[in-house]
């Protein structure tokens, strides 16, 4: 059984992270509307971005010459898949999620017998993914420095991806991240960008007529690399939302937990107490009666 001192200690240190665990929850609280409102704002603007494009593409008339981030290289060998994860840990099953949906995917493209080529933004996924996949990670990006989701950081990642088409390092791209639905759940996504799938960017106002000004061509060339970043901070504003849920939920869960401890603890601790004054009173009273 545990001395007196040491039950105290016990109680003292689940005390202290108890209050530490309050205020991440509290935190994350605060952080969680603007990152939830700037999630729910970055849905209708990606989805009128894919909406359009679906229109232009299908004014085209030459298929065949239409811009390769469009209809893709016509192959179907390398596979690029964007990872997106937090830096910061504490936060629940969220980059768990993330990893478990992108490793799927991965399988199902290894036992195809294709190849398989990965980037990694935020440290939690590399970690994660680095010791299966160690030799598949061509690029791994970090903005723990960022304090918001911005859409410089969604750009720097958009080059990458499109340097790396330029240069015909892969076929397709898809991109994992986390949708944001309530504080305790967070949906997995598995979005193809490169070639843009018509699944994808199919919605109510897909049928709309447009008039162009310039050539649909000349306007896709410009819009789809900025439709590739615009989705890639779409995706990394729904994580924000999804961060700060899932982080407000397992501190809420660990405040609660090390309110349990502390009282098992504090029970202990009185039987305890209780037992050695009680052993004090006996040794005192068979002193006695032995005079």
């Amino acid at each position: 059984m545990a001395s007196l001192d040491d039950l105290k200690k016990r109680i003292a240190s689940v005390k202290s992270t108890q209050k530490i665990t309050k205020a991440m929850k509290m935190v994350a609280a605060a952080k969680l509307r603007r990152a939830q409102e700037g999630a729910e704002k970055g849905r209708p603007y990606s989805e009128k971005m894919n909406n359009i494009i679906l229109n232009l593409s299908n004014g085209i008339s030459d298929k065949e010459n239409a811009p390769k981030l469009l209809s893709g290289t016509g192959e179907n060998k390398i596979h690029l898949c964007v990872v997106l994860t937090s830096d910061r840990g504490l936060c629940g099953g969220f980059n768990t999620n993330i990893i478990r949906k992108a490793k799927s995917y991965f399988q199902k493209i290894l036992n195809e017998g294709k190849n398989l080529k990965i980037i990694t933004v935020g440290t939690k996924g590399y970690d994660q993914l680095k010791r299966i996949y160690k030799n598949n990670i061509i690029e791994r990006l970090s903005f723990k420095d960022s304090k918001i989701v911005n859409y410089i950081d969604a750009e720097k990642v958009s080059k990458i991806i499109i340097n790396n088409f330029e240069k015909k390092e892969f076929d397709i791209c898809t991109i994992f991240y986390n949708q944001f639905k309530n504080v305790i759940t967070q949906i997995p996504q598995e979005q193809q960008i490169i070639p843009l799938k018509a699944s994808d960017a199919e919605g109510s106002s897909s049928e709309d007529n447009y008039e162009f000004e310039p050539e649909e061509d000349e306007i896709l060339s410009n819009l789809l690399p900025k439709n590739i970043a615009t989705q890639i901070f779409k995706a990394m504003l729904e994580n924000s939302a999804s961060e700060q849920g899932s982080r407000m939920s397992a501190m809420d869960s660990a405040t609660r937990n090390a309110g349990d401890m502390v009282d098992k603890l504090t029970i202990e601790y009185n039987r305890s107490r209780q037992a050695a004054i009680t052993k004090e009173l006996i040794e005192i009273i068979s002193g006695a009666e032995s005079l």
